[in-house]
């Protein structure tokens, strides 16, 4: 009877391995849970021990030579970043036509073979033919997206790898698709509302700058000629003009560095990204957007992992690290924690304050229920509709307010020219009337 090796979580999270002897692989799998253990990797013995003897007859010096030259070698190696540069529309649109082709009844490596021959993106065609040469050789579907973390992340990876252990790869592919079409609708939403504002503020600069620039300039070359004392107010915005257009270059030049800068700032430092992050939570108008859409992000991708097969601890691991958010992201650190000393999730989500009581109730009564993922499904699905109605909101409230902003700046530039015009004329009507009533 044949041997196989095993590697598997336990109920903390720990990893453990082994070894047992059965007739093939499913009976191991199913061996293995029945040891209260989810299995992350089964491989017989025999094929472990002959790849270990095919590399080393190949030799100490050739070694490095063979490495890179060999024909059967390059299918197992991992080289980061490779295939990058796919849109998530169209890795969701791959995840949507894959399940739909394994549901089926399609095997995986033919599905594949038919999205490669389709596919118009240079990269992810790149990418399909590698996965249909790693499958082909022996390596698992997860194994092989795993070779591309830069277009499958560990959200995408350790999904299928639960799927593929459970016997459910075509339901965890339509979770995926759906996870992602939803996902991809929130962050359209969003971008489409923050559009509107984000274009009124180019044009109200590009106004300003037009106006400082060129026609400001010509008002203060008039005043010159007329020799009048002018308000404060004027006096200030010919200032500013001047500045502007004797030292253009240089206040662009100090714009842009200011804008990299905080750029840098806020996504390489911690501290930076943490005080960032918590800005934008606070944020009068977007910040309730941002946090439904966390939360939502995060219940969403917790519960859809959970319900796929993956152990919580390793599910609150991979939702740490794709949360977007570093206040969320630390919250989320906390649970963990929890979770892994034998505690509920609830109290540190309670404590973190970053989620809603109605949420934090939500969760308690799921984990009291055993029904959590879909607990926390219902919470998403509920956030992703309050997001809606808070986009909507947002957008009603920013249109009057953006229309104002561009009104004031240059209404304000139009007023401090016409400001001395405005102060001849009331003299001109005052000299005009003290004639005639001398006369």
């Amino acid at each position: 009877m044949p041997k196989y090796d095993y590697v598997a979580l336990d109920s903390r999270g720990a990893e453990t391995k082994g070894s047992i002897e059965v007739a093939n692989q499913n009976e191991a799998i199913g061996r293995v849970k029945e040891m209260g253990l989810f299995p992350t990797k089964i491989v017989e013995a025999e094929k472990v021990q002959d790849k270990a003897a095919g590399k080393k007859g190949k030799g100490k010096a050739p070694a490095r030579k063979g490495g890179k030259k060999g024909g059967a070698m390059n299918i197992n190696i991992s080289i980061p970043g490779l295939g990058g540069g796919v849109k998530p529309k169209v890795l969701t649109t791959f995840t949507r036509q894959l399940a739909t082709l394994v549901d089926a009844g399609l095997p995986l490596l033919r599905g594949l073979r038919v999205l490669e021959k389709q596919e118009r993106n240079a990269n992810l065609k790149k990418i399909l033919g590698e996965l249909s040469l790693s499958i082909e050789g022996g390596s698992t579907f997860s194994e092989g997206l795993a070779q591309h973390p830069k277009v499958f992340n560990k959200l995408f990876v350790n999904m299928v790898k639960a799927g593929e252990l459970g016997g459910v790869l075509e339901v965890v592919l339509k979770r995926l698709a759906e996870f992602s079409e939803k996902a991809q609708k929130i962050k359209g939403k969003v971008k489409a509302a923050l559009f509107y504002p984000v274009a009124v503020l180019i044009v109200a600069v590009g106004i300003m700058i037009l106006l400082m620039v060129f026609v400001v300039p010509k008002f203060k070359e008039v005043f010159a000629g007329m020799g009048m004392k002018l308000p404060g107010f004027t006096v200030l915005v010919l200032g500013i003009s001047q500045i502007i257009k004797d030292h253009i270059l240089e206040t662009l030049g100090a714009a842009a560095v200011f804008v990299i800068l905080f750029m840098l700032i806020t996504s390489k430092t911690k501290i930076g990204r943490l005080l960032w992050d918590k800005c934008k939570l606070k944020m009068p108008a977007l910040g309730p957007v941002i946090s439904k859409v966390a939360i939502s992000r995060f219940t969403r991708t917790l519960g859809t992992l959970v319900s796929s097969g993956v152990p919580i601890l390793q599910a609150l691991t991979i939702v740490k690290e794709t949360s977007g958010n570093v206040v969320i992201s630390n919250a989320i650190g906390k649970v963990h924690e929890s979770v892994k000393e034998g505690e509920t999730i609830t109290a540190p989500l309670e404590a973190s304050g970053a989620f809603p009581p109605m949420v934090v109730s939500m969760v308690d009564v799921g984990e009291q229920t055993g029904a959590m993922p879909e607990m926390l499904l219902k919470i998403a699905d509920n956030y992703d509709e309050e997001v809606d109605n808070a986009v909507s909101a947002m957008t009603s409230l920013l249109e009057p307010i953006m229309i104002v902003f561009l009104a004031v700046i240059v209404g304000s530039i139009v007023i401090a020219m016409f400001l001395p015009l405005i102060s001849m004329i009331s003299n001109m009507s005052g000299d005009e009337g003290s004639k005639g009533g001398g006369e």
